[in-house]
């Protein structure tokens, strides 16, 4: 992108939070549910966040057809900027980033996001020319023909990222894994496609909406993604969840499903009505011979009878 670090630290954080109301409507969008300060030993002070994203209607036919009506991911962040970690847990969608002032040629840095040297697929993204799906399409945004009135960069014309300055790197090392046989590899591209689009979608907004967050010191664009998430939050609506946790228990419960007593007694539910006429050619119970007659017919043997000895 052609920013620094420093600049796309606000960038992003604008970006995610106007990003994410223009994308959400009613039941379905980016929830937030946790925001707040955090420190952390390695990387010091940064931001923990939690978001619950509904993509029920987002999802392939194939996909909506192995999940409930209601779905969402549950994504948890640490951003120590410039190094951030975002986890999806149970679905196993691991994303860790380091930004930095290159254009993409930084092997230290690629390196230094695979520790365990596990084999892995590099793919770069270029934000004015790589193709993005049709639906996220604005002309407005198209970084080809936009210049920026405050800073007056751009139009990214080819070649842009050995000869502009200044530029930046958002380097991105994401690990998939569902381990569900059948589904698995399916899954897997589907995930890192999507999520392939969505950051170049997300980057190239970034540089596009620079006007409107450049110059914003952290304290306003905090309060600028305090309130935006909480329209966000109100846009989407209550959700009415499919999983309920008692409080005694600690068990989770269908919502849907009834509830079950504990007693040897058999549950209402499972009980014929009273008043249902009970068939008279039915026998109110059959023994083992019974069974055997009406499959074989009646026995021509009479069984021996018990002698007192």
């Amino acid at each position: 992108m052609p920013l620094t670090t420093e600049e796309y630290r606000i960038g992003q954080l604008y970006t995610i939070s106007k990003h994410s109301h223009q994308e959400s409507d009613r039941g379905e969008g980016v929830e937030v549910i946790e925001n707040r300060a955090h420190h952390d030993p390695a990387h010091g002070a940064g931001q923990y966040t939690e978001k619950r994203v509904h993509l029920s209607s987002k999802l392939p036919s194939w996909a909506r057809a192995v999940v409930p009506r209601i779905f969402y991911v549950c994504e948890k962040a640490w951003n120590y900027y410039p190094y951030t970690c975002s986890f999806l847990p149970k679905f196993s969608i691991h994303i860790e980033t380091r930004y930095s002032d290159d254009c993409g040629d930084n092997d230290k840095v690629s390196r230094s996001t695979d520790p365990a040297d596990e084999p892995h697929e590099m793919s770069f993204l270029d934000i004015a020319f790589d193709e993005i799906p049709e639906r996220y399409f604005r002309s407005e945004e198209d970084l080809r023909n936009f210049i920026s009135s405050k800073t007056g960069r751009g139009p990214l014309e080819e070649g842009w990222r050995s000869s502009l300055r200044p530029i930046m790197c958002s380097y991105k090392l994401v690990n998939v894994k569902f381990e569900v046989w059948g589904l698995q590899t399916r899954v897997e591209q589907f995930v890192h496609k999507v999520i392939r689009d969505l950051l170049l979608v997300g980057h190239r907004q970034a540089f596009a909406w620079v006007d409107e967050w450049y110059g914003m010191t952290m304290s306003e664009v905090r309060e600028y993604e305090k309130e935006t998430q909480a329209a966000t939050n109100e846009k989407i609506g209550p959700v009415a969840p499919t999983i309920t946790i008692s409080p005694e228990s600690q068990c989770p419960a269908i919502r849907s499903a009834p509830a079950t007593p504990i007693t040897g007694e058999p549950p209402e539910f499972l009980t014929l009505p009273k008043d249902r006429p009970r068939k008279t050619s039915a026998p109110d119970t059959l023994t083992l011979p019974e069974l055997r007659e009406r499959v074989n017919g009646p026995s021509s043997q009479t069984p021996p009878a018990n002698e007192d000895s």
